[in-house]
């Protein structure tokens, strides 16, 4: 895992660079209608769930222009999302949708969604992620009593959250609130992962319990490979059930909040896993490799002082 770092960072590296190109070359990514702004109608319980009846009815009654999304939500009903509507143009297609499904008027609801909602809400978001990472960076520092491990964490978190936004761009998949709420859950399964593996290294990297001549990337190497399956089967164990929620909420289902949530927690745990293994720890030790021999000396002379207090007492 240590020794060849360099091909796990290319590898991460390579990752981003072709999902972000994609995302570019797709025109960015695909904001829900929270985000962007538009008009919501949903036809309740009609005979038959047909999507393309929708998309008949508002290409001759708005247009294409107006970008539709349809929908089956919980497998009775119909929802269309499209580009914000007049209220004229609201109430005609909310009419033609009523006509075109054979249900009566107040089976369609119609609804507003203003942009600055979705704005609101990622403004908060980035926000409490960015006061998130600064308080668990502290909190990790004092708790290991080293910054570097904090950093290696932290970039390991940042790198999730940018493969898990980058596969969502790449792929096309619509970001909406309950997407992003997933992206940010990811971040305490992310930092568990590499906190149990950082605990390993610094019970094998003390060296008032090491009798071995390892040196410290071997340390940090025998860490990762002693954690390795407990982080496998985490990881397995934690993916089983969200891929359920995905399969119940995406295709049983049709429940678009389930679904974003628990495709967002997928990917990211995937990431979380192999982030822990071969970017957290690789770092850390990489930012141990370039203490200065004083500091090192003086972790020496701590550990004799141990030592020779533990030799004492027996």
């Amino acid at each position: 895992f240590i020794g060849r770092r360099v091909v796990w960072y290319l590898t991460s590296l390579a990752i981003i660079l072709v999902a972000v190109a994609i995302t570019v070359l797709r025109g960015g990514f695909a904001f829900g209608i929270e985000f962007r702004g538009g008009s919501e109608f949903q036809v309740s319980n009609p005979a038959s769930t047909d999507t393309s009846i929708a998309e008949r009815t508002i290409t001759s009654e708005v247009g294409a222009a107006a970008a539709p999304k349809i929908s089956i939500v919980g497998g009775k009903s119909v929802r269309v999302q499209t580009d914000q509507l007049t209220a004229e143009e609201t109430d005609a297609l909310r009419v033609s949708l009523a006509d075109a499904y054979s249900v009566p008027v107040d089976k369609v609801t119609s609804s507003f969604i203003g942009a600055s909602w979705g704005s609101d809400i990622t403004s908060q978001a980035l926000r409490a992620l960015a006061i998130f990472l600064v308080l668990v960076s502290i909190v990790m520092a004092l708790y290991f009593r080293t910054w570097k491990m904090s950093v290696a964490a932290m970039v390991a978190v940042v790198h999730d959250l940018i493969i898990t936004a980058a596969v969502y761009g790449a792929f096309g998949l619509e970001v909406t609130p309950a997407a992003v709420i997933g992206l940010l859950t990811i971040l305490g399964y992310s930092l568990y992962d590499t906190v149990v593996v950082f605990d390993k290294i610094r019970e094998n990297t003390s060296v008032a319990y090491d009798e071995s001549k390892r040196s410290f990337a071997e340390s940090v190497n025998l860490a990762v490979n002693q954690t390795l399956v407990r982080s496998i089967n985490t990881s397995v164990v934690a993916a089983l059930p969200v891929s359920s929620i995905l399969f119940i909420g995406s295709i049983l289902l049709g429940a678009g909040t389930l679904r974003d949530i628990a495709l967002s927690l997928f990917v990211g745990i995937l990431c979380g896993a192999y982030s822990t293994m071969f970017i957290a720890a690789p770092l850390y030790a990489q930012l141990r490799e370039g203490e200065s021999e004083s500091v090192k000396q003086g972790r020496k002379e701590r550990t004799e002082i141990v030592r020779n207090a533990s030799g004492a007492v027996r």
